[in-house]
């Protein structure tokens, strides 16, 4: 696994400036049915994990453990039913729900350096799937907790970021907003190209939402509920350095506490790097996490 520094952050102001410009505030959403209605008819389903089996599906998935950190994060990923859970009967879900759940568990970090006081859970699909162009989505709902960092997004098996990382969603505890980008070779960390969406109608992340990236050749979508809300054009990016994703990416789910890009936003840096002791309060509680009802992917259109 690579162990960058910065794997999303907010835009320098001559970055976004050019950056933006990539999305057309006008642009009609894809002619596609609800994916919240199911699998999409018009599409081949070429990977898909509906977290019915009431256990991690270790054909599909590969647990991260406590050697990996990066970003000052305050949590150790561990593989343990305490942090990567399955549930039934969730309200407003279809079928079972993975839970990803960080845990205040101080004393069980291996890594000296870290001595991380939460565990949590990531899982990558990269042993065992990746795929180069077409559309992956899932159905998350999430906590309204400052300087929490769930995330959805697709990395190459790859340094760091030599063939490119997609961030198709990434919430740093501001309920009211979640925040896509790419990174790639001259465009990375704090530079990534990246945007926000705003939830309107009174939604928040605490709403189920379908978030989607179409992965094409020239070009990457971001889509929230099916609407587009960011495009990334190869010509635009290549005024910043190489387009690289025309490489196999595998899916990744997971659920950091703190770290740089909450601190970036919030400015809190104790009692932890981006989380105030509320939201540890809340962690050591149980009542802290991210819940992905399901993961589909579609190959190229």
């Amino acid at each position: 696994m690579r162990t960058f520094t910065f794997p999303l952050a907010a835009l320098t102001a001559p970055l976004a400036a050019l950056a933006l410009t990539a999305c057309a505030a006008d642009a009609p959403a894809q002619d596609v049915a609800s994916s919240s209605d199911g699998p999409r008819a018009d599409r081949e389903l070429i990977f898909a994990d509906e977290f019915n089996s009431g256990a991690l599906d270790r054909t599909k998935w590969t647990p991260i453990g406590m050697d990996f950190w990066v970003n000052d994060e305050e949590q150790a990923y561990v593989d343990s039913p305490e942090t990567i859970q399955f549930a039934d009967g969730v309200d407003g879900a279809d079928g079972g729900v993975l839970v990803l759940r960080p845990v205040y568990q101080p004393g069980q970090d291996t890594n000296a350096e870290r001595n991380a006081d939460f565990l949590s859970g990531r899982i990558e699909s990269l042993e065992h799937f990746t795929f180069t162009y077409g559309r992956a989505e899932a159905r998350i709902r999430m906590p309204d907790a400052r300087g929490v960092w769930p995330a959805f997004w697709l990395l190459a098996d790859a340094p760091w970021p030599s063939e490119g990382e997609i961030d198709i969603m990434e919430y740093v505890g501001e309920a009211d907003w979640t925040g896509v980008a790419v990174h790639g070779p001259g465009y990375s960390g704090d530079m990534g190209i990246a945007d926000r969406q705003y939830f309107t109608d009174g939604s928040d992340v605490t709403d189920w939402h379908v978030y989607a990236v179409e992965w094409k050749e020239d070009v990457i979508e971001f889509y929230v509920d099916d609407v587009l809300t960011f495009r990334i054009p190869k010509t635009n990016t290549e005024f910043f350095g190489e387009w690289v994703f025309d490489n196999p990416q595998g899916v990744i789910l997971n659920f950091a506490a703190g770290g740089i890009y909450p601190r970036k936003i919030n400015g809190i840096e104790e009692p932890y790097v981006g989380m105030p002791q509320e939201t540890a309060d809340r962690i050591a509680a149980g009542e802290i996490a991210m819940e992905v009802d399901w993961v589909r992917v579609y190959g190229a259109e």
